[in-house]
């Protein structure tokens, strides 16, 4: 337990997002303050990480579980526009689960619930239920838990692939479009988009359908907040892909690690949308909370760069947990996956975008049935952007939307289902 009076650490939270004033010795002390309080979560939180992979294990379905320690111009910015004390947080120690489906978030929560009962250190404090009308200044949807656990607040975020697609495409289209809309910054007609967006996904996963007028008004509000991030959104050069090879580099610094749980401090440079750092951290609370204060002084939020220290025990899953890091495009396309319509929604989300650009390309040459094409040449020629163009390929035959091992085409009898996909 912190020997810092609750005070103290609130006086920390109050001086250091004050913008107006001056950094001076009393905030340099105070920072000391502010990173002990925020360090003193990280621990509690890889516990709980920890015991939720060990209580996950007998879940029959897909799920991904990531921890991560809040950043701090993200605290102190809560702590501004909320008017709230630092100790009131409850999410500086956060840990996210991602299942497939809706019902599998209330199979979690079932499951969930009854370890919560104070017999493995945890006091359940709060349940929210964001999933049936969204938060009223975004649509944010999910299902909260707020604990207890060594005397600090952890919140535990439970959402379905179709919420968590929801939450990773306005985290991106935020940083092309230069404002927070999660935090209730922009154009009101692009915030009104997101919400909208949120109620039509929310449909397709309860599966009701939308009418047709409401189908023509989303697709008038995406047109507007389309406009609107065109003309105002950043002019930096933000690529369309992130070679997902610092996954494997990552992977194999994690499989010669002894420890089944790592904090990984990431580096993500918005202004050409690329990883320019990452280092592992490992479980010490202190240095990996060290290591983290000195990134994020390194690389300045305001120069476009996002600091963030995940802790997994598998860090290929960043690529789902955090999946707005890849697949990036430029703003002119910014909401690509968010189509002019929501037909064939939830098919288009079980492909990764360079699967969809791999189809694109044959269908757009004609490579169907007996038409084939070499792979090397359909690699080193056409696809030369898909970064990803192995594990890709591998995935369209999986579900046999090509045909051949080398040379391939297109199979002519998925041309319904291929005709969805692009």
């Amino acid at each position: 337990m912190s020997t810092i009076s609750k005070s103290k650490i609130d006086k920390a939270g109050k001086v250091l997002c004050d913008v107006s004033r001056e950094y001076d010795e009393l905030a340099l002390e105070l920072d000391y303050v502010f990173e002990d309080y925020r360090r003193e979560h990280l621990e509690p939180l890889t516990k709980l990480t920890l015991q939720l992979q060990e209580w996950l294990q007998t879940y029959e379905q897909d799920y991904y579980v990531a921890q991560r320690l809040k950043r701090k111009p993200q605290i102190l910015r809560k702590l501004r526009r909320f008017s709230i004390r630092l100790t009131q947080l409850q999410d500086i120690g956060g840990c996210r689960i991602v299942v497939e489906k809706n019902v599998d978030v209330d199979n979690i929560v079932g499951l969930l619930r009854g370890k919560f009962s104070g017999e493995f250190g945890y006091k359940l404090l709060r349940e929210t239920d964001y999933r049936d009308w969204g938060r009223d200044d975004s649509g944010y949807r999910a299902y909260h838990i707020i604990l207890e656990a060594n005397n600090r607040k952890l919140e535990l975020q439970i959402r379905s692939r179709l919420q968590h697609y929801w939450s990773e495409s306005i985290e991106r289209t935020s940083v092309i479009y230069g404002y927070r809309l999660k935090e209730s910054e922009g154009d009101p007609d692009v915030l009104l988009y997101f919400k909208k967006f949120s109620d039509a996904l929310h449909y397709l996963e309860i599966g009701d359908a939308l009418s047709s007028e409401d189908e023509i008004e989303l697709q008038k509000s995406r047109l507007r907040a389309e406009s609107i991030i065109n003309r105002e959104g950043s002019e930096g050069v933000i690529s369309s892909y992130v070679n997902e090879d610092i996954i494997k580099t990552l992977a194999e610094v994690e499989r010669q690690s002894s420890s089944g749980l790592n904090n990984w401090i990431l580096v993500f440079d918005w202004n050409d949308a690329n990883f320019v750092a990452w280092d592992i951290a490992g479980r010490n609370p202190e240095e990996a909370v060290k290591s983290y204060r000195r990134y994020e002084e390194q690389y300045p939020e305001e120069e476009k760069y996002e600091v963030v220290m995940i802790g997994s025990s598998d860090i290929s899953s960043v690529r789902h947990t955090h999946s707005h890091y890849f697949g990036i495009d430029h703003h002119d396309s910014a909401l690509e996956q968010m189509n002019q319509s929501l037909i064939g929604l939830a098919n288009r989300m079980s492909l990764d975008v360079g699967s969809r650009r791999i189809l694109s390309t044959l269908k757009r040459q004609g490579r169907w049935g007996k038409k084939i094409i070499k792979v090397d040449t359909l690699k080193n020629h056409f696809c030369l952007n898909v970064a990803t163009f192995e594990e890709s390929l591998a995935l369209l035959r999986k579900k046999e939307l090509i045909i051949g091992q080398d040379p391939i085409s297109l199979n002519i009898k998925k041309t319904h289902e291929i005709g969805k996909y692009v």
